[in-house]
């Protein structure tokens, strides 16, 4: 399977950077191919610009600015994402990723009738992410990252299960000992996927 990694964290040796690793590492080790995405390494710009909005909802137009990622999307089968959670969100370049990429045309059609989704070609999806809150902070919050990855992105795609969720809460505070079972808990997951 073609899987599509959209790696966010800007710092290579941080400990998301090793998270990212060892999701590559398992989906190749599994078989797959991997179209390994690195949001800040690629320059991605995050802002929708003030042309872009006026034409989002303009199909023959609104992907020209971003095309080149949009060409990775629509080629892919499956979707892992891989990213800190931060003040209870996305990091900023990887919501920019959402609101350029997954327009109008691409993730979903506007008609008459409503929207619907239109990725047909991708049937996984997961989510690897890193909390300094602990879980029950998060939990108190509503845990926004979770409900928007295992709810509205699953809503792209017409045919995905479940998007499987995988989060390690309490990073700041977690020592070594749970740091490294999580990355040989992530590397086994993303074998199995």
């Amino acid at each position: 399977m073609k899987v599509l990694v959209v790696y966010a964290h800007p710092v290579p040796t941080s400990y998301n950077a090793a998270v990212h690793q060892e999701v590559v590492a398992g989906l190749l080790a599994a078989g797959h191919e991997v179209d390994d995405l690195d949001l800040y390494a690629e320059g991605f710009e995050a802002a929708m610009s003030t042309q872009e909005r006026i034409d989002y909802h303009d199909t023959e137009v609104n992907t020209a600015p971003v095309q080149q990622w949009v060409d990775r999307v629509l080629a892919t089968e499956a979707l892992v994402l891989v990213h800190p959670v931060w003040n209870f969100g996305y990091p900023a370049i990887l919501k920019g990723f959402f609101d350029r990429v997954f327009i109008t045309g691409v993730s979903f059609a506007k008609t008459d009738h409503g929207v619907f989704p239109i990725l047909d070609n991708m049937k996984k999806m997961a989510v690897v992410c890193t909390y300094g809150a602990h879980q029950w902070e998060a939990r108190a919050m509503g845990d926004p990252p979770r409900k928007v990855s295992t709810r509205w992105l699953r809503t792209t795609a017409k045919s995905v299960r479940p998007v499987q969720y995988l989060p390690l809460y309490s990073m700041n505070t977690n020592g070594e000992k749970e740091l490294t079972a999580f990355l040989h808990k992530v590397r086994a997951t993303m074998e199995k996927f």
